[in-house]
């Protein structure tokens, strides 16, 4: 069998300690410090993001929960295992998509609770698609669902997936290079090393690709939620993340599966400030505004630096006539023709590596099923104490 047939996808998330409290919303909402940390809220002053559409190729997105309501416009199942409109989680890690959804344009409920996305005004469509589902090519829907979305508006598509390896399937060559003609912003998570990724993998090393790379909360490289890579763009948070779960739930996580929607929040807050600029310009605005970490003017760590969305949207920016992160025709023109079985670079299907640190539930849990337990055990004590007092007397 050609490598290139076997296939190699997994979520970019990067132990699993799974851990259910009740949950009042203002702690959800106060452990997104990158919404503070990296100007999101005063970018917001500007645009939230509203008239664009994003689309979430991913393990579907539960649209029921709390803080996604109303934010999906569309959607579809990629995988025949799921619903017609992508609205039900499928496949290993079907949590996934859920928790990448409400990064991008969650909404929040109620006063003040839940998660926000960081374009809370953006629209969502969800084309669900299952992983480490044997006879499922998980490089072909992903294919398909390029298409898909960008045939139902998609102004953005976020894919936080990674192959663990630099190369990719021929298919992707046409589903890419059908985006990037329409003028789609492709945004990639770069992978981790906790995910058993050792640099850049594809889509973030496709040519016109948007490459996150992830850093912890001082900014600094996350050494396993990240990896280094010579096509990443820009860095943002990727470790301590909350999002949204299916069944009403929050979790915390790690990875550049959460970094890759925070900068396809951005990218929806430029494209919406700006809606007379193309792709090109779109992804330039986000690199050349990026806040440089190192004395370079680039990084293999952290691209051109970390996201910085209130410089993107005010800064002055020279135009461009390209994309600064390269052009997919042109690298199919030069190098597709060798080998390809090399250059799809096909491993064997890995499991998806979640590094989840906390399962939180939505809302406080109801005790009434265990009240009777509770009393019974108050009253067998009372007894036993009662017992005990008697035995005393009697001695």
């Amino acid at each position: 069998m050609r490598l290139r047939k076997l296939l190699a996808i997994t979520l970019a998330v990067a132990s699993v300690l799974l851990v259910s409290q009740p949950a009042r919303a203002d702690i959800i909402r106060d452990r997104e410090y990158w919404l503070t940390d990296y100007s999101f809220q005063k970018a917001w002053n500007l645009t939230k993001g509203a008239g664009v559409t994003v689309a979430v190729i991913d393990t579907g997105v539960d649209g029921s929960h709390p803080d996604l309501q109303n934010v999906l416009v569309g959607g579809t199942d990629l995988s025949g295992l799921g619903s017609f409109n992508g609205r039900i989680p499928v496949g290993a890690s079907s949590f996934h998509g859920t928790m990448v959804a409400s990064l991008i344009a969650g909404r929040g409920h109620g006063s003040g609770n839940g998660v926000l996305g960081t374009a809370p005004e953006a629209d969502l469509l969800s084309a669900s698609m299952a992983f480490g589902v044997a006879g499922l090519s998980t490089d072909d829907q992903v294919a398909e669902g390029i298409r898909w979305a960008v045939d139902h508006g998609a102004d953005v598509i976020n894919l936080s997936l990674s192959r663990n390896n630099a190369g990719w399937p021929e298919s992707w060559d046409d589903a890419f290079t059908y985006a990037f003609e329409h003028d789609v912003v492709v945004v990639a998570a770069a992978g981790n090393r906790a995910s058993g990724a050792e640099f850049a993998s594809a889509p973030a090393t496709i040519p016109g690709v948007l490459a996150v790379a992830g850093v912890d909360r001082n900014g600094k490289a996350s050494e396993e939620a990240s990896v280094d890579g010579l096509t990443i763009g820009v860095s943002a948070p990727a470790t301590d993340l909350v999002g949204a779960a299916p069944n009403g739930e929050y979790k915390v996580w790690s990875g550049t599966s959460g970094a890759a929607p925070i900068v396809s929040g951005l990218v929806a807050l430029v494209r919406s400030y700006y809606p007379d600029l193309d792709a090109a310009n779109v992804i330039n605005r986000v690199l050349k505004t990026a806040k440089k970490v190192t004395e370079e003017s680039y990084s293999p760590k952290y691209g051109y630096g970390l996201i910085d969305p209130l410089r993107a949207l005010t800064a002055t920016v020279e135009p461009v006539s390209e994309n600064p992160l390269g052009s997919l025709a042109e690298w199919i023109e030069l190098y597709r023709d060798v080998d390809s079985e090399i250059i799809d670079g096909g491993i064997s299907e890995p499991v998806p590596g979640e590094q989840v640190s906390e399962t939180i539930a939505a809302e406080p849990r109801d005790y009434s099923n265990v009240l009777p337990t509770i009393i019974y055990g108050i009253i067998f004590a009372a007894a036993v104490i009662s017992v005990a007092r008697r035995l005393r007397r009697n001695k």
